[in-house]
Parts: C-alpha cells; structure tokens; sequence
C-alpha cells in the first residue's frame, strides 16, 4: 500500500503507461508513481465511444487501485472518433493511411475521460474537443508513419508533436487532445483532496 508522504498528502498514482499524461501531471506540479494497467480495451458491442472512454478510464485506475489499495489513482483513455466510428492506435502503415485519409480535410472528434478513484469516492470528467486535418499525400503519410510518432497516438497523430503541422484548426482542450485535459483533471484531483501542490497550501 502506497504511504502518505512526510506531510500526509497521499500518494499520487498513474495507471498508464503513457509518457504524455505523466509529462501533463507533471506540468501541473505532480510527481505522480506510475502503475500501467493491462486491461481488454476492445469495445464491447454497439457501446458508444463516450461509454468506451468513460470505462475504460475507470478500469484502468480500478486495475491499479486493487494493486495497491492505498493512495489516489487516476486513469485516463482517449480515443478519436468520426461519423461513430471509433479510432485508436493504428497497428501498421495500411491502417494509419486508413485513418488519415478519413480524417483529413474535415472536422473530427477527440474524447478523453478521466477517472480518479480515492479508495471511498470515484470523481469523473470527459473532455470533448473537434480537431480539422488538412488531407495528407502518400509521401506525407509514409514519412510521418516513418517517424515513429504516430505509433501509441489515438488517431495516428500527436498534436504535441510533429503531427502539430497536419492540424489546421482545434476547438476544446488542447491537453485533451494529447490525452490529459489539465482543467478537469485539476478539479477532479482538488476533489479529491489532492490539489496541483502550488495552491496546496491555499486548501489547508
């Protein structure tokens, strides 16, 4: 079981594996431990996209929570979504051409839900955003996929990253997009008991 630290702020875990959500927690000032959860994200049938974020959020920080039943945990899922049809990780060259190729040149939607668990209460948000990419050419494509960047992204693209000059225009959370909106996860953690520690000492 995670200990309080010297002051008695429990201790801060994040159930992913992602280097982006652990860079955005730290953005806010967190130093969180990390716990990745290995969960089935496959959807189940006819569930809706904000139903699949929203779940597989909570798994994911309650996969973590049993693990080591002490602390706060936070979980976390993003997935793009167009016409209903939900878009994650792509899993070679043919299916990020796919992806962008229904992407490109028109308004698409990003989902992210956040889910934050304190052993007696769970705290949940979900961020929507709309994000425009231009159409990508072929070379565009190879040359992007060849970078590697597209690889862990939902939708095969980081908005953090190189995939930043494919993005014509955002509506909603920037840090949604990247798979942390820093806002609601900000209020869900002061929620919690666990605000961003440089206005800490403004809630004791």
């Amino acid at each position: 079981m995670p200990s309080p630290d010297a002051l008695g702020t429990p201790i801060l875990t994040l159930a992913s594996a992602s280097s982006r959500r652990l860079e955005l927690l730290r953005q806010l000032g967190y130093d969180p431990q990390v716990r990745a959860a290995a969960i089935d994200e496959t959807p189940r049938p006819l569930e809706r996209p904000q139903s699949l974020v929203r779940r597989l959020a909570q798994e994911k920080a309650a996969a973590a929570w049993r693990e080591l039943q002490g602390g706060i945990v936070l979980g976390a899922d993003t997935v793009v979504v167009v016409d209903g049809q939900v878009f994650g990780k792509p899993r070679d060259l043919d299916a990020a051409r796919c992806m962008y190729a229904a992407l490109g040149g028109r308004w698409h939607g990003v989902l992210t839900a956040v889910a934050v668990y304190d052993g007696r209460q769970w705290y949940r948000c979900l961020s929507r955003s709309a994000v425009w990419l231009r159409p990508l050419s072929s070379a565009e494509v190879t040359a992007y996929w060849t970078s590697a960047e597209p690889f862990d992204k939902a939708g095969g693209y980081g908005i953090q990253g190189l995939g930043a000059s494919f993005v014509r225009s955002l509506r909603g959370s920037y840090s949604g997009v990247m798979g942390l909106p820093l806002f609601e996860t900000a209020e869900l953690l002061g929620a919690a008991g666990l605000p961003p520690p440089f206005l800490r000492d403004r809630h004791e």
